[in-house]
């Protein structure tokens, strides 16, 4: 049982190679929680809708689970998708401890790691 889950959570595209890097990045940050559940979820064109991904994780024993959105910026489908969806999932569960993580922009030292890379000769 785990207790603790990870839903990484994207936009979704109509191209399944799309979520080749995302099915990636599950595998990376379930080798570095292999105590948690790690799951994906979509906002549209793919499924899991981040509904069904969370009720796998409560199947799986997540009390706690954190919804990281895998998008850059906080905007438009963050802003103003996520709320609802996370709203209507915290009326049908109300004992669970839901959070949501910084963007992809917002996660410590990521601007730096990225100019980096672009003024790095040779990428």
């Amino acid at each position: 049982m785990a207790e603790r889950a990870v839903i990484l959570f994207a936009h979704g595209a109509r191209d399944a190679r799309w979520s080749e890097t995302l099915a990636e990045l599950q595998r990376l940050v379930q080798a570095r929680l292999p105590a948690a559940h790690v799951g994906i979820a979509y906002l549209e064109f793919q499924p899991p809708t981040l509904s069904g991904a969370i009720d796998r994780a409560l199947a799986a024993g997540a009390r706690a689970i954190d919804v990281m959105p895998v998008f850059w910026a906080n905007g438009g489908h963050i802003g103003s998708d996520l709320p609802p969806l996370l709203a209507g999932l915290r009326a049908r569960q109300p004992g669970l401890e839901l959070r949501v993580l910084p963007v992809l922009s917002e996660l410590p030292g990521m601007l730096e790691f990225i100019a980096s890379a672009i003024a790095t000769p040779g990428r």
